[in-house]
């Protein structure tokens, strides 16, 4: 019975035609709309979602509740080279993160990224205002978060705190107190039952989520939510030989993260020399091109560098995820390690069954870099890994 609509990017990377979905799942698409303003940085794509989100409400009808998806290509690598600065941002209060190196060139792509960063606020701004307009605000949950971490070496597509801790506001007037933070250990896949829930409607026994809802509205703090979550990656672009990805799994408790690295022979930033898995940006090629200066070699390492097996860090002061106690704290480490593996039995992950292999079948429909070697057929199982 909902209005169900979303602006920008939906559900993917993905082809929802094949199984027979009439449109994307994350509902109809509005995307009619551009945005013609001066102010808009360069790298930024020129949709008007602000305006797609009028389209939506326009096309509900009267007192028919909605589910709307804002999904943002900012802030999104690449952005226009030095535009930060040249709005005024001051890079001496940018925060480098402790794993890029401090300097001027890392500073100014760092306000590059604050900058569509804002730019996604904007229109945040500009479709709560809406809501206030039509007086729906209040009785609106609003979730605001990111698919990702930065989008800069050891960050995006690493399970580093930068790579998988994530922004998460929420907000709903007539159910939630204000003003509340919350350091309480939060998974992505809690947010469908808090949905449901929110609606009215049963949640599923197979949903392995839990609502957020009786935490946030809890002001007491009795009520507990979790003691761990999971993480892991595969496949994210085509970086390496055959189309391999780089199979690993985490686990994230209030004091420690462990990482268990399945493939620690492989390249985790993609394969030298250009180490696609990291998006092109100006902290990527300053890392590049002072590779071997004794300088800055312990960030590119950092960067690109294979891992070992096993990763261990105190994420409470460690929160660059810089010194790794595996071996220092072996107990802490065997104790994360079986709990991760017990849970990735019982759902059933390939590779702790032995048939990790089936990762590395799996079609790429992007395109592929010929040169990286091995199988480059678009669309196509890899039969060498099908077993």
């Amino acid at each position: 019975g909902y209005h169900v609509g979303f602006t920008g990017k939906g559900w993917g990377p993905g082809r929802w035609e094949e199984p027979g979905w009439p449109n994307n799942p994350a509902g109809k698409e509005y995307s009619r709309h551009i945005y013609r303003g001066k102010d808009r940085p360069k790298g930024a794509r020129n949709i008007d979602y602000a305006a797609n989100f009028e389209d939506f409400l326009k096309d509900r009808e009267e007192g028919v509740p909605f589910c709307f998806w804002y999904g943002s290509q900012e802030p999104h690598q690449k952005y226009e080279v030095g535009s930060g600065i040249a709005s005024g941002k001051d890079p001496d209060a940018i925060k480098v993160p402790g794993f890029l190196p401090d300097v001027p060139e890392v500073r100014s792509d760092l306000l590059d990224y604050r900058l569509e960063v804002e730019w996604f606020d904007k229109f945040l701004g500009e479709m709560i205002a809406k809501l206030e307009e039509i007086g729906e605000l209040d009785n609106t949950l609003i979730v605001v978060s990111s698919d990702n971490g930065m989008p800069y070496p050891r960050a995006k597509a690493n399970l580093y705190e930068f790579g998988t801790r994530v922004p998460l506001a929420i907000r709903w007037p007539e159910q939630l107190e204000a003003g509340r933070k919350l350091d309480t250990l939060v998974s992505f896949i809690d947010f469908g039952p808090t949905f449901l829930e929110a609606a009215g409607v049963d949640v599923p026994e197979s949903m392995e989520g839990i609502s957020l809802l009786p935490l946030l509205k809890d002001t007491t703090g009795a009520v507990t939510h979790r003691n761990y979550i999971m993480t892991g990656r595969e496949r994210h672009s085509h970086s390496r030989f055959d189309n391999w990805g780089y199979p690993a799994r985490a686990i994230r408790t209030q004091d420690y993260l462990y990482i268990w690295n399945m493939k620690p022979d492989r390249w985790p930033a993609g394969d030298p020399e250009v180490y696609y898995d990291i998006d092109d940006c100006p902290t990527k090629q300053f890392l590049l091109e002072h590779k071997d200066d004794p300088e800055y070699k312990k960030y590119f390492d950092l960067a690109v560098a294979k891992h070992p097996a096993h990763e261990l860090f105190a994420v409470q002061e460690d929160v660059y995820c810089l010194n790794n106690l595996a071996e220092e704290k072996g107990e802490v480490r065997e104790e994360l390690h079986e709990q991760l593996e017990a849970l990735l039995k019982v759902q059933g992950d390939p590779r702790v069954h032995g048939k990790g292999d089936i990762f590395e079948s799996y079609p790429r429909f992007g395109s592929f870099r010929p040169h990286l070697g091995g199988f480059i057929e678009r669309g196509e199982y890899n039969p060498a890994y099908q077993k």
